[in-house]
């Protein structure tokens, strides 16, 4: 019999007399094929593995930074998938040789390793008799571990192979790219099954009903969209349209059904907004979103991916390194990913109107009274954030950032400490003039201190916004906006007026959308899958910041700062070149 040998972690918790604290002990073992089928205990283990391939988004580059929300300071990485450069030989940071994990764990090679490992799981549970409660627990799991991981081979691919069995060295593997549909019926087949066994709700970083159901209506809410309903039309002359695309006219069927299954996760009663009840002032608001973000779960996460919880560790350095990865060069961050002037204009006032450089008084103070969410969000010239480094406390006691310029007597301009040209550090400051805020937490010293948070996978947000896109795609607007006001709410924003319909009702849910889930890893997928990509990834803008001499008053000027273009065969990824030369039956997606 092969050997299929794997690292088990084996946990133990020493518990001190004095202290709640305890120590994760990870003592690494081999175990041959045999004695793992033997035991329930050790195919949980065997389970453990497959939930490591999780995306874990909280890195120093990020989906962000290849959409319109934001640019990478080090560009030169995410530069060639903005600029149209991938292709079949050359993916940039989406190839599977990458140097950052969490890319590197949702590439074509590595989704097939952990689908084969799921695949695996079912042949060797049945082989040795496996059974008992705690087998039909781990079996839901893998059903939602397997969709999980065909659901990114979907949103990047389209129709993908569907993999019946884990192949072996010696198997014929020239296995063809099934259709879109027969795709996505795969997975929702996979995540009805596990939501069929799992319970409700359990520990957030395993799967549950409630997450099988949530991840269902995130496939469904794809499977309705534009891009996957074209026909391929964005593209001409692909003799193959059903990889790509529903060749049938059923389309309000899927966004009826995209609807049931985000309605089912909101029928469960289990997942709730964090301070969904609104708040007093905005200043709550603002406190209650960043919050959301720099704990270690609440009411709204439906899915977790802990940084160092035994069953789901990573070896990534940078995952805990995410907050000096993305902080202020003048606190020692390295600034990372950077807001987008295109996404801070998206921001609404806080009367609930759209901000607009062409009002005097917005283009005076454009950072006064905004939605709240942007506070909690983006680190702005002026903002005020937290205290500095010990060595850099006497050039600022207050703790503001500065990404203006001020000007000197001689009519030179002295850059602020958070500028590209920080007097702290010259090398890797902002572009944009902002940083981001959202996820990074201002009570710790990113310097030397790890942020071990967990990576949100999906929050019931996200539920609520599908349930209300799909509303609005059926003709019911009423319903829609009922469920962008529960949103809105919390975030201490004005209701959306009941004479907001139609197209205009679709462009505020997908600012809505924008907004709220900012810098989570959605905005890549959505923009294709409304096919508005064309519309939005244009050069990326930023803003440039002068303080003429013994003026507190700036003034602002909008700035490009990294060239972009688009191309319509960025819809979908290429199927790299090492995998179409070693299956000649595989067909390329269009006009790569």
């Amino acid at each position: 019999m092969k050997k299929i040998l794997f690292f088990l972690a084996i946990v133990a918790l020493l518990f001190s007399a004095c202290s709640d604290e305890f120590l994760n002990v990870t003592p690494k073992d081999r175990y041959s094929d045999a004695t793992v089928w033997k035991d329930n205990s050790l195919a949980n283990a065997f389970v453990n593995n497959i939930y490591e391939g999780q995306y874990y988004g909280l890195h120093s580059v990020m989906f962000s930074a290849i959409d319109d929300q934001a640019m990478e300071v080090w560009s030169w990485e995410s530069q060639p998938v903005v600029n149209n450069a991938i292709s079949p030989s050359y993916l940039g940071i989406l190839a599977p040789d990458f140097w950052i994990i969490a890319f590197h764990n949702v590439s074509w090679n590595s989704l097939y390793k952990n689908i084969r490992n799921c695949n695996l799981f079912f042949q060797r549970v049945a082989d040795n008799g496996l059974n008992g409660s705690d087998i039909d627990q781990l079996k839901g799991e893998v059903h939602y571990l397997r969709a999980y991981y065909y659901s990114w081979l979907l949103s990047f691919y389209g129709g993908v192979p569907i993999l019946p069995k884990a192949y072996e060295a010696e198997d014929d593997m020239l296995v063809k790219r099934n259709t879109l549909k027969e795709t996505v019926d795969y997975i929702i087949s996979d995540l009805d099954s596990a939501a069929q066994v799992l319970p409700i709700s359990t520990d957030k970083a395993r799967a549950s009903k409630g997450a099988a159901l949530a991840l269902k209506s995130r496939v469904l809410l794809y499977a309705a969209s534009d891009l996957f309903n074209s026909h391929a039309s964005w593209t001409s002359g692909y003799a193959n349209p059903e990889l790509v695309s529903y060749t049938d006219d059923n389309r309000k069927e899927r966004w009826l059904k995209a609807k049931e299954a985000a309605k089912a996760v909101i029928d469960l009663g289990v997942y709730k907004l964090v301070g969904e009840g609104g708040f007093s002032t905005p200043e709550e608001a603002i406190s209650n979103y960043e919050q959301l973000f720099i704990n270690h779960g609440n009411s709204e996460d439906i899915m977790l991916t802990y940084y160092d919880n035994v069953n789901h560790s990573t070896s990534d350095f940078q995952c805990p390194s995410f907050g000096k990865f993305n902080s202020p060069n003048g606190y020692h961050g390295w600034g990372g990913n950077v807001p987008t002037q295109q996404m801070i204009d998206s921001y609404e006032m806080a009367d609930g109107t759209r901000f607009s450089w062409s009002n005097p008084d917005q283009a005076k103070h454009p950072y006064l009274n905004r939605d709240p969410r942007f506070y909690a969000t983006v680190l702005y010239d002026g903002a005020l954030w937290k205290k500095r480094p010990d060595d850099v406390y006497a050039s600022d006691p207050i703790g503001k950032i500065q990404t203006g310029y001020y000007e000197q007597e001689n009519g030179f301009y002295t850059p602020g400490l958070d500028t590209r040209n920080s007097p702290i550090d010259d090398w890797n400051g902002t572009y944009t003039g902002y940083y981001m805020h959202k996820g990074i937490d201002p009570n710790m010293d990113q310097q030397y201190e790890y942020q071990k948070y967990p990576y949100r996978q999906i929050r019931y947000a996200e539920i609520l916004l599908n349930y209300a896109e799909c509303c609005i795609e059926l003709g019911e607007y009423a319903e829609a906006r009922k469920y962008i006001n529960i949103i809105r709410k919390r975030a201490n924003m004005p209701d959306l007026d009941e004479s907001i319909t139609g197209n205009e009702l679709r462009d505020r849910y997908r600012n809505e959308r924008n907004i709220e889930l900012a810098y989570e890893q959605n905005r890549f997928f959505d923009i294709r899958r409304w096919m508005i990509a064309p519309d939005v990834i244009k050069n990326a803008q930023g803003i440039d910041i002068r303080y003429p001499k013994g003026s507190d008053t700036p003034i602002y000027s909008i700035k490009e700062v990294q060239t972009r273009s688009w191309n319509n065969k960025n819809y979908l990824l290429p199927i790299s070149l090492d995998e179409m030369q070693k299956n000649a039956n595989l067909i390329q997606n269009p006009d790569y």
